[in-house]
């Protein structure tokens, strides 16, 4: 056990460990890349956090650096959950439901506690959290947080920042803050604290009221999109103060998040699908873009696309006997509506059915048996990203992207053409129809200079392809280090000094999870990427499915 090992385990109710099999299991996480910790730390408490906080403060004051990830069950997919120096993991003590009200539906959990157990107890109660991605059941309330994840359901619901109300976070230098909506007179009585949570906000109100223009052009990138911090929600023009919007979406660059107060909404058991084939990209998103225009719309709309279905022709037919058979739809839409008043999902159903049969799509709303069988078919997805029979796999490099609506057709058009260019003769498209999020997974072999190299030219590519079609490079969930290099092309210089500014106030000595989101080292990322690539993290669930 190394010195710094030493001296926090005497200090830390926790364990710490440095054991060279823990050290290669927390060297990776479903991105591609892969970074050997120095040591790792199960916290037992928020003040095993503040502890080991404060120690790298100390020595970072002295010119010596060791930077603190924290980390939840390792599903990132950009990299943003590695570090080389201590790794803070929640799951294993720190992961309780501390509150839940039934009445208002508001619950206090702590940040490694999984998704999928909260849904549960939640469940209990008639209540859900929305906005949760796919790896729901596998990962952490902290890590969905700090990605600000958006999934199906983020549709109707939006990103999971509109439910946090409050947080609790261990800062730069250990101190502990509680967030919330402050008002204009608590918010002055702030600005005169001594301690580092006053500084902050001293400085982020003084960078606030000189950065006016560049507010506005950070407002206009909408709300869909997930790159930076969100510092245009944090001072309102009555006054008020709230740094929870900073903290969400960070990915542990800014603050080390312990706690999480969430709202919830009225939790439906039933709901009705409804499958939609088209021949056509174009009559599909015509169809989503009528859909979208509905007051009164579905939870959601996920899409697939032909290549998938190849894939599933090709692998696991039987798949297919209850759903598209032996046909192979360009684009196959799978639009779900909450049954809490059956009179009302009826209506839906209609509105959608009139549109579709407008445009000439065909439509399925099957039975329970048949929705089953329906739904595998939608989460295939798991099965190419999982399928290899060789070194080659689907690589998430470009894995998300949020698109204009009305921009996707020609979009698709063009990714197509990517990757024949790419020689990719085989990738799977799908995603969030309704929200413009789309996701891309081709198949390289990185254990081959020779693929490493390709890959990163055809990440280049696609992401320019998406800001070239006035897209994010984030939409599902945050920039990571992948894709943190990729900010410039969408980003002005002025946004991009902004948001190295908010880091530079929260994080002065770049100790938290440095190289994500911001300040990314570009050429560094490509010594990283692993030597090979497999989810040996996630294979006894589905995978981004």
């Amino acid at each position: 056990m190394n010195k710094v090992a030493h001296y926090l385990q005497q200090h830390l109710v926790g364990e710490v460990l440095t054991s060279p099999d823990v050290l290669r299991y927390f060297s990776t996480d479903e991105s591609i890349f892969e970074i050997k910790p120095m040591l790792v730390v199960h916290p037992r408490n928020e003040n095993d956090i503040r502890k080991a906080a404060r120690f790298s403060w100390q020595l970072a004051e002295r010119g010596r650096s060791i930077p603190i990830t924290i980390k939840g069950k390792g599903t990132d997919q950009t990299g943003a959950s590695l570090g080389s120096g201590i790794i803070l993991t929640t799951p294993a003590h720190m992961n309780k439901i501390i509150e839940l009200d039934p009445k208002s539906g508001i619950v206090t959990v702590e940040s490694g506690a999984l998704v999928g157990k909260l849904q549960q107890a939640l469940y209990t109660h008639g209540r859900f959290l929305p906005s949760v991605s796919s790896s729901a059941e596998y990962s952490t309330i902290g890590g969905a947080v700090a990605n600000n994840d958006a999934g199906s359901s983020s549709y109707k619901y939006g990103p999971i920042r509109e439910y946090v109300q409050g947080l609790r976070v261990v800062l730069a230098n250990g101190e502990l803050i509680r967030t919330g909506r402050l008002s204009k007179r608590e918010f002055n009585k702030k600005l005169g604290l001594a301690s580092f949570e006053g500084e902050i906000y001293r400085s982020l109100d003084k960078m606030i009221e000189e950065s006016s223009e560049v507010m506005t052009e950070i407002s206009a990138l909408g709300e869909r999109s997930n790159v930076g911090y969100g510092i245009v929600d944090v001072k309102h023009k009555d006054g008020s103060f709230d740094l929870t919007p900073l903290f969400v979406g960070s990915q542990g660059t800014l603050g080390l998040i312990t706690e999480i107060v969430l709202d919830t909404e009225a939790h439906s058991a039933q709901s009705d699908l409804v499958v939609v084939m088209f021949e056509d990209k174009n009559q599909a998103w015509e169809a989503v873009t009528r859909i979208n225009t509905m007051k009164d719309g579905p939870l959601s709309i996920d899409f697939i696309d032909r290549n998938l279905v190849s894939y599933v022709h090709s692998t696991n037919p039987n798949l297919l006997k209850s759903t598209v058979q032996n046909r192979t739809p360009e684009i196959t839409l799978f639009i779900e509506i909450e049954r809490i008043a059956s009179r009302t999902s009826k209506k839906i159903q209609k509105k959608i059915r009139k549109i579709v049969e407008d445009i000439q799509g065909e439509i399925v709303e099957p039975n329970l048996e048949e929705k089953t069988a329906w739904l595998a078919l939608k989460d295939s997805t798991s099965l190419f990203i999982s399928h290899s029979d060789t070194a080659v796999r689907a690589i998430p490099v470009t894995d998300d992207a949020d698109l204009p609506v009305a921009k996707c057709p020609a979009f698709l058009d063009r990714v197509e053409d990517l990757m024949t260019k790419h020689g990719q003769n085989q990738y799977a498209i799908w995603g969030q129809a309704g929200s413009g999020v789309i996701h891309t997974a081709p198949l390289f072999d990185i254990s081959q200079v020779g693929d490493r190299q390709k890959m990163f030219k055809l990440m280049d590519e696609y992401y320019s392809l998406v800001v070239e079609m006035g897209g994010s490079v984030a939409g599902g969930f945050g920039e990571g280090r992948l894709r943190g290099a990729q900010i410039e092309r969408l980003l002005s210089p002025q946004i991009v000094n902004t948001m190295g500014q908010v880091k530079t106030i929260l994080d002065p000595h770049n100790m938290l999870n440095p190289g994500v989101k911001v300040r990314v080292d570009t050429e560094g990322l490509k010594s990283i990427v692993r030597s090979s690539y497999a989810l040996d993290h996630q294979y006894s669930h589905l995978p981004r499915s």
